[in-house]
């Protein structure tokens, strides 16, 4: 056992060996977070960043852990399934880049989840490079709609939604949810770097709102009081509970305000007055969104092999908008049976793990509500390419095979002699933890 100190968010920084090698790693984690903003093409800046960066690790050393195991073969299965499926459908248009796409997603999950299983310390630069992209995209979500650089306003706006670096202007409101889990973790904590935090969460809160996602909307509500919930019955301080509480007060009173000025101006207004509407034009009807729903489910009974990707719209016009049953559509019923196994898992596991008594446990937390709250939302949206979700996929198996691996050694009886030891190197209240050697 030895005693390392962590950073603010429960995560261990390097040890001093090896110092330029940690660098580089850190490094191209860090440039992996950032690229995950700019998605414009396919493949992305971060296909390209991923892969160098998984390159870098697998030739400095790391270890596919038997507990990632069945991560892969999941994934594995649920992209076997599209293969087959896109046979017959190999001369329409992206069908070949779609199935290579979901390939390489679902192996960016299982490295990033055989990484932090192997280091924890490995999501610290991810969180980091994952809040400056945020960043980036609300400042251009927010300039974009402003107007502030007319030049660019095309550029970030769609529909007359901000979209900021993405294609789509609810894949940027549900990409920001993640990071204002971390942001809000930190003002939980109330360490250093409360006050930045807080400016983060507002800045992402706006781009958020000029999104005029219902969807990422709804997912942000929802996965802000699993935080909240969660956050409260795992904190082992009175003043931090306290703090939670004032957060859910003054966080209300901080939105109710920053909708009133966004309101203010004509434009957010109208719009806003039509997107908060619970159900759109195109949501209703026998081939609105909700009625593909059922008619997908139903054609997916008589297609057990699927339609192939990208079909499902040839017969309905629209996406399906439903990732569990784009799964049976676009691959027939082994992605789809597979994707509602690895989803279903990952959520009533990594709910187990959130009470584990870690050093990153608040990183934890913030992984699986961005996580809990992709998979609410992926019952009303396509999310199977979303670079982030398989990222927090990956980040929460790593974590729940650290966990698992650092509590374990407390279940087993323990000499007299080591028992005060144990109990004090588990107390996570002080700037120091014991990690497995």
């Amino acid at each position: 056992m030895r005693s390392v100190s962590v950073t603010a968010d429960g995560l261990a920084p390097a040890a001093p060996a090896s110092i330029s090698v940690e660098r580089l790693r850190s490094g191209l984690l860090w440039l992996t977070g950032v690229s995950g903003a700019f998605v414009f093409i396919e493949p992305s800046p971060y296909e390209y960043a991923s892969l160098l960066a998984i390159f870098v690790f697998a030739a400095t050393g790391l270890a596919l852990r038997p507990g990632v195991m069945p991560l892969a073969i999941l994934l594995a299965l649920y992209n076997i399934g599209f293969s087959i499926a896109a046979i017959p459908v190999l001369d329409a248009p992206k069908t070949i880049i779609w199935v290579l796409t979901s390939w390489y997603l679902a192996a960016t999950a299982v490295f990033f989840a055989a990484l932090i299983a192997q280091e924890p310390r490995a999501l610290a630069p991810l969180m980091r490079g994952t809040m400056v992209a945020a960043a980036i995209a609300a400042l251009a979500a927010i300039v974009g709609y402003a107007q502030i650089v007319p030049a660019l306003s095309d550029l970030f706006l769609r529909y007359g939604r901000a979209r900021g670096t993405f294609n789509d202007p609810n894949v940027l409101g549900t990409f920001l949810i993640f990071p204002m889990m971390v942001a809000m973790g930190r003002i939980f904590a109330g360490r250093r770097g409360t006050l930045t935090a807080c400016v983060l969460l507002v800045l992402f809160s706006a781009a958020l709102l000029l999104s005029f996602s219902r969807g990422a909307w709804g997912q942000a509500a929802f996965a802000t009081l699993l935080l909240m919930t969660l956050s409260f019955m795992t904190s082992r301080s009175s003043t931090e509970r306290l703090r939670i509480l004032l957060f859910a007060g003054g966080g209300a009173v901080v939105l109710a305000g920053l909708i009133v000025l966004l309101l203010s101006f004509d434009s957010v207004a109208t719009l806003f007055t039509e997107r908060f509407a619970l159900e759109q034009g195109y949501d209703v009807g026998q081939f609105g969104r909700f009625g593909r729903h059922v008619l997908g489910a139903l054609l997916a009974l008589d297609h057990p092999l699927g339609l192939g990707p990208l079909q499902f719209h040839n017969l309905f016009v629209e996406d399906p908008h439903n990732a569990f049953l784009n799964a049976f559509m676009s691959g027939g019923w082994l992605s789809g049976l597979t994707y509602l196994t690895l989803m279903l898992v990952t959520l009533t596991l990594g709910l187990r793990y959130a009470f584990a008594p870690t050093p990153w446990q608040r990183a934890y937390l913030a992984v699986y509500c961005g996580f809990a709250g992709t998979f609410a939302e992926s019952l009303i949206i396509d999310s199977d390419h979303w670079r982030h979700f398989f990222l927090l996929v990956g980040a929460l198996w790593g974590l729940m095979l650290a966990s698992r691996r650092y509590v374990a050694p407390t279940a087993a009886p323990q000499p007299a002699a080591l028992a005060p030891r144990r109990s004090a190197a588990l107390s996570t209240g002080g700037r120091s933890v014991a990690q497995p050697g």
